[in-house]
């Protein structure tokens, strides 16, 4: 049985994607449940079917996309290139196949950036370091950001002399709000990260990244921090297979609809 976990603010997005995955994913008469995000009661129902051993699904934003608006209101500004992610088990996608490619050449037909550039190879200057949200970072590391925030900034500071340039999530009235991160990347030697999507911004311009395990993009940066000085840099092949492998794990409203995503996903895992 398929059991859709929408939540109660009638302008969430999760009443827009979990129409989409009843009507597209097949019943296996067996209990499956979808998530959209960590808020209302989430968390604790992700935790209750871990304990039962129920499969359980998580959705949010896709990793090459438009983006989305989201203050005041979430809004899908366009339907064809907006794309979102369906994780088993987890908040980011940490299992797939390399796949053919076709969705990537779709991806980039649409106008969306899905080229390696390679790694800057100038001299670099600072660190940024990109938090998750005081909840994601909570359910995933088990303390408050500020304290997530402090322990990896002296981490860092045992190891280089770079400065340390905070980029928190941006948010009405704060002082990353309406800023581009591209601007926090020019420049910059490592981005570190929990489960941030700064994680994929900087592999796509060109940045290396220090991740949680559990990150999309843990198949090729590094998790120690004491290799900060020389953060992993895979090459292009290895990159380009890992966008094969994110883009086949991230979907339209309509795909998901059309049952796309479920047909691709099994191939998946």
């Amino acid at each position: 049985m398929i059991h859709l976990h929408t939540l109660p603010w009638d302008k969430c997005l999760s009443h827009q994607l979990m129409p989409a995955i009843k009507k597209g994913w097949k019943d296996n008469d067996r209990d499956v449940h979808f998530f959209w995000g960590l808020a209302g009661q989430n968390i604790r129902q992700i935790k209750e079917c871990e304990e039962r051993g129920d499969e359980w699904w998580y959705v949010d934003v896709g990793y090459l996309t438009e983006q989305i608006t989201r203050y005041p209101t979430p809004i899908i500004n366009n339907y064809d290139t907006t794309y979102f992610r369906i994780c088993k088990g987890n908040i980011h996608t940490i299992r797939g196949k390399i796949g053919d490619g076709t969705r990537v050449t779709k991806l980039e037909q649409q106008g969306i950036d899905v080229q390696f550039k390679g790694w800057l190879t100038g001299e670099t200057n600072h660190i940024l370091l990109c938090p998750s949200s005081p909840t994601v970072t909570y359910h995933i590391n088990g303390i408050s950001q500020e304290d997530w925030i402090e322990q990896v900034t002296n981490e860092i500071k045992k190891h280089t002399d770079r400065e340390v340039r905070l980029r928190n999530k941006p948010r009405p009235g704060n002082q990353y709000w309406n800023t581009d991160i591209k601007d926090d990347l020019k420049d910059c030697h490592c981005v570190v990260t929990n489960m941030s999507l700064a994680g994929v911004d900087s592999i796509m311009n060109m940045v290396p990244a220090i991740t949680h395990q559990r990150h999309v993009a843990s198949f090729i940066t590094s998790r120690d921090i004491s290799k900060i000085n020389k953060p992993m840099r895979p090459g292009h092949k290895t990159i380009n297979d890992w966008i094969k492998m994110v883009a086949d794990n991230q979907f339209t409203i309509q795909e998901i609809e059309d049952g796309i995503a479920f047909k691709v996903l099994q191939e998946q895992i």
